[in-house]
């Protein structure tokens, strides 16, 4: 497997990964932790997307893509954390005052799943992360044990998928999904 990660800066591809089939359907587009939650419920249809497509026109761009050959197979979200709505949750604490950024969204196509493209996407959203100086990346997967997490809450990975990638528990939190507590994982980056 030669999969590639690389900046999400292709509108067309990031809308493959995130976008609804429908232009008109009011789907998350990786928006409800990115914006403020007032203005994710007021956003509709095409407006999703025209603001996705600022944000990939940004520097930094929203995420990073993974790509099999020229085919876009991937999709994390992450962004400085006092850029997202992380800044304000209370349900997920602050453990410290530096400016880490936050991935919060690994999605893998269909048809190209179990074939360890999280892991993949998950080290280039460090490797996005570390290039922009940020000085710690977390993520607030749920902490599933050995059960299986349903694939449409999968999106926040799990505890181990970020402890294989060097991350380690910081902190409890007081978000549930599907379920399962999520925890907050934390990796120091030089």
């Amino acid at each position: 497997m030669a999969i590639e990660v690389r900046p999400a800066t292709v509108f067309e591809d990031v809308m493959t990964m995130v976008g609804p089939k429908r232009p008109d359907a009011t789907v998350c587009w990786c928006l409800s932790y990115r914006i403020p939650s007032q203005q994710n419920v007021a956003l509709r249809a095409e407006e999703r997307g025209a603001l996705v497509k600022e944000l990939v026109a940004q520097d930094p761009p929203p995420g990073v893509l993974a790509y099999d050959g020229g085919e876009v197979v991937g999709w994390a979200a992450v962004h400085p954390r006092a850029d997202t709505s992380f800044a304000r949750n209370r349900k997920i604490p602050h453990v410290d005052g530096l400016d880490a950024w936050s991935v919060w969204c690994l999605r893998v196509r269909p048809g190209h799943r179990g074939k360890g493209i999280s892991h993949v996407l998950l080290a280039g959203a460090v490797e996005m992360a570390r290039s922009y100086g940020a000085p710690a990346i977390e993520g607030y997967p749920v902490d599933n044990g050995r059960s299986k997490v349903d694939l449409t809450m999968a999106y926040v990975g799990t505890r181990k998928l970020f402890e294989d990638a060097g991350f380690a528990k910081a902190a409890e939190t007081d978000s549930v999904l599907n379920g399962f507590p999520r925890v907050l994982m934390r990796l120091a980056l030089p």
